[in-house]
């Protein structure tokens, strides 16, 4: 393979993304995402039997679940957030999941718990809903934008969640974050560029290419460089991973 061909084989493979809920360096959402998808691979296998997928979209990680035996996909209607092409089973009308008590092994619930202005009344029905000792796994952001809006209502810390978690007959078993200090700074730097000017310009080929290898890329790939540096500090990160169970 000589020179030009190979420079176009790598320019064309890094530039692919592979998806939207696990990108590559040129996606404006790399580090947020990354760290999800990696943190939930990570606990997966806390989940089995008949899953609940609460707040479920596309069921991005569904294909994650080894364990499950049926995979339940719930959601409710949300302005900011249109379910086109979303394969939802049940629809949540925001009092009641129409399921009988005890009725699910386990449950998942993934970038859901800010869009929900009475949590503590959520958690009681999904105390209902799952069976005696059945886990549930949150994911729930402490640094990000404002997004689906209006319906964006809090960040919560891990100290608040596992208080909610407590309050309404779970006991917390694990805390974890996704992202560490580095990784935020960069993901909001591209973020801003991103959101400020891409929908400006990405319509011109060339300034396209320009602006994601030099606006999203190369900032990726020299954030993901130096974050494993200071990989462990986590006073600002992206992600609260909570697992609980049912009392």
């Amino acid at each position: 393979m000589d020179g030009g061909i190979c420079f176009f084989f790598v320019i064309n493979v890094c530039f692919m993304i592979n998806s939207e809920f696990k990108p590559s360096v040129f996606h404006p959402y790399y580090f947020i995402r990354k760290g999800l998808y990696q943190k939930i691979n990570q606990h997966k296998d806390v989940l089995s039997g008949k899953l609940l997928d609460f707040g479920c979209g596309s069921k991005p990680y569904k294909h994650l679940m080894s364990n499950v035996r049926e995979y339940v996909g719930v959601d409710f209607v949300n302005e900011g957030h249109p379910h086109d092409n979303e394969q939802i089973d049940i629809f949540y009308d925001g009092k009641s999941i129409p399921v009988q008590d005890n009725f699910f092994d386990s449950a998942l619930s993934s970038e859901v718990f800010e869009h929900i202005f009475n949590l503590e009344d959520v958690l009681k029905e999904l105390h209902r809903v799952l069976k005696s000792g059945a886990p549930i796994l949150i994911t729930c952001p402490f640094v990000w934008k404002e997004h689906e809006v209006p319906n964006d209502f809090a960040r919560y810390t891990q100290f608040a969640l596992q208080s909610l978690f407590e309050k309404n007959g779970f006991t917390v078993q694990t805390k974890d974050k996704s992202g560490n200090f580095i990784e935020v700074i960069f993901q909001l730097q591209v973020l801003f560029f991103h959101d400020k000017f891409y929908l400006k310009i990405n319509r011109i080929p060339v300034i396209n290419f320009l602006f994601r290898l030099f606006f999203i890329a190369l900032p990726n790939s020299v954030g993901f460089l130096v974050s494993k540096i200071f990989s462990k500090t986590k006073t600002l990160y992206f992600n609260n991973i909570v697992i609980a169970r049912k009392n």
